[in-house]
């Protein structure tokens, strides 16, 4: 009577499609499941889909080729490409403050991987592409993988005569290890140099104070008798550094304004500043002194609201080209883009999904919306049209040869690095014709999450497939102790290095160390185990550069040596 059912949920020797999508469902499914549960402080996240699918793979559910490898690259394209768009701004603007040390460090770890796994060629009889599936488990990365399987297809589409072995076996036997590993890693470093998260924590809040410049509001008193007289435009001028004026009280009024630039300042004036806070201090002291006025920031006159950037007019034009302060009696004070807030400059370009703060009159801020958009729920509705013209551009980049001179086929990008450096530059630059950078956050994950779960999925069940008996044929153990020096020997050297050479603080150490290892296992652990949230900035800093280099490394390695 349940023949049908039988059919469809256990495994059989020819799977039919609907037998292939059960398959990617239980992995996906249990591996989340099971992701979710705690050993002590660890939990494995959606890495768990890849054991799931292990183990379904070796209790005979197969996918069918053709759908396993449409899952395989499309979830790792939805997978790079979240990456990119998420972590693209910060990871260009790091550059500016530690980012460069950080990815250094990152990168010296991934090219010092690549050279253990080379002189593991010379020494050992195994194949270049067991020995990459090696490295790309140990050091828990996806993508490494996935672009050594295009290569290799690549290669075998130019000699078909030329036969390979299959990296996914190594890289299912040594994937644990990669993961355990780092975690391993964390913990002992911790014991041994004897960290104190709470410590580090106060050490990194006080480096950031004096690294970081956030914008702040100040109100000024004008008692300066120089500047008696003197225009806002002049007196700005001669402080020369940026800074936002957006009210101005006479004294004796209640009356606030929104000022324009040739106004002139009165004694006892009250100004409002917005600017970093050393320039900020600086101008109040040069002009006259804190002020404690209340009617000045009354929203009686004026009034400020966020105003969110939707219309497709006023994207990539200037704030000087909208010039809202002449037309509309608007001011723009902060600009808030990816969790950053930026000085409106008039040469700032404005990207979809911005949110300006603005300061004028009702009237004035009805008028600006109509312009610049402000419809939060469209922001909210996922604009397909973009998202997939993105990861079309990814495709075609990952797909351009790259001819070397003697390396047998062109080098590509691959459905990795493609995807993931298109975000990147539509991250930094706002987008490129329709297509945009914003994503709310929500989809971001989603498709993060459900990319990477349905590349875990395909590898896991592809490489369950006789798991155990290539353990067996393939001396599992000895692939284990190799794996062992590509995991530990460059951690050991980045905690080495990074602690006491370039003195980097353990919270963010533990970041790197996760994301140079692209491994989200570990960095949810760390998260828990330190109590603190510093490993995920500097996880995403170094996360972008590492997965290019791996890609490539692991390509180069495959085509070198093959």
């Amino acid at each position: 009577m349940f023949d049908w059912l039988k059919l469809l949920l256990l495994p059989g020797d020819v799977p039919t499609v609907t037998q292939s999508i059960v398959a990617i469902m239980l992995a996906i499914g249990t591996g989340v499941f099971f992701g979710r549960l705690k050993l002590g402080k660890i939990s494995f996240g959606v890495s768990a889909v890849m054991f799931t699918g292990l183990i379904l793979g070796h209790f005979g559910y197969r996918i069918q080729p053709g759908i396993l490898d449409f899952i395989r690259d499309f979830g790792l394209i939805l997978f790079v490409y979240g990456i990119g768009l998420q972590v693209g701004p910060s990871f260009f603007s790091s550059f500016r403050n530690e980012g460069l040390k950080f990815n250094i460090l990152a990168v010296s770890t991934v090219l010092l991987g690549g050279i253990i796994t080379i002189g593991l060629f010379y020494l050992t009889d195994l194949k270049i592409e067991d020995l990459v599936g090696i490295m790309s488990g140990s050091v828990t990365n996806t993508p490494g993988l996935g672009a050594a399987k295009n290569t290799i297809e690549e290669i075998t589409n130019s000699f078909p005569d030329k036969k390979f072995g299959d990296p996914t076996i190594g890289y299912a036997i040594t994937y644990p290890l990669g993961v355990f590993g780092i975690i391993a890693t964390i913990i002992v470093s911790k014991l041994l140099l004897k960290i104190n998260p709470e410590e580090e924590m106060k050490k990194f809040r006080l480096a950031k104070i004096n690294r970081e410049l956030p914008l702040v509001h100040k109100k000024v008193r004008i008692t300066n008798p120089e500047y008696f007289g003197k225009t806002l435009h002049q007196t700005i001028k001669d402080f020369g550094r940026e800074i936002v004026i957006s009210r101005l009280k006479h004294s004796g009024s209640k009356v606030v304004k929104s000022p324009t630039m040739d106004i002139q300042l009165q004694d006892r004036d009250v100004l409002m500043l917005v600017g970093l806070e050393k320039d900020v201090d600086d101008f109040t002291a040069i002009v006259g002194r804190p002020s404690s006025d209340l009617f000045i920031e009354s929203e009686k006159q004026i009034m400020k609201k966020n105003i969110f950037v939707t219309n497709a007019k006023v994207i990539h034009k200037k704030l000087s080209e909208l010039d809202l302060y002449n037309t509309y009696d608007l001011k723009v004070t902060r600009v808030f883009r990816a969790g950053r807030e930026i000085l409106p400059r008039p040469s700032l370009e404005l990207f979809y999904g911005d949110k300006l703060r603005v300061i004028g009159s009702e009237d004035a801020i009805e008028e600006v919306e109509k312009i610049i958009g402000n419809s939060e729920k469209k922001l909210l509705e996922p604009d397909f049209l973009s998202l997939f013209g993105g990861l079309l551009l990814g495709v075609i980049l990952g797909s351009i040869p790259i001819v070397i001179p003697s390396l047998p086929v062109p080098i590509k990008l691959g459905f990795a690095a493609g995807p993931l450096i298109v975000a990147l530059l539509i991250s930094r630059y706002g987008g490129i014709a329709f297509i945009h950078s914003y994503i709310n956050n929500g989809a971001t994950y989603f498709m993060k999450d459900f990319g990477i779960c349905l590349f875990f999925a395909a590898v896991g069940i592809h490489a369950g497939d006789g798991f155990y008996d290539n353990f067996i044929q393939y001396n599992g153990w000895m692939w284990l102790l190799y794996g062992c020096a590509i995991t530990f020997i460059p951690l050991i050297l980045m905690v080495i290095i990074g602690r006491f050479i370039m003195k980097i603080n353990f919270l963010q150490l533990v970041g790197i160390m996760s994301g140079s290892y692209t491994d989200p296992a570990a960095l949810s652990f760390s998260t828990n185990y330190l109590d603190s949230d510093i490993p995920i900035q500097t996880y995403a800093q170094v996360y972008p550069l590492v997965t290019i280099f791996r890609i490539f490394v692991a390509s180069l390695l495959i085509l070198i040596f093959s």
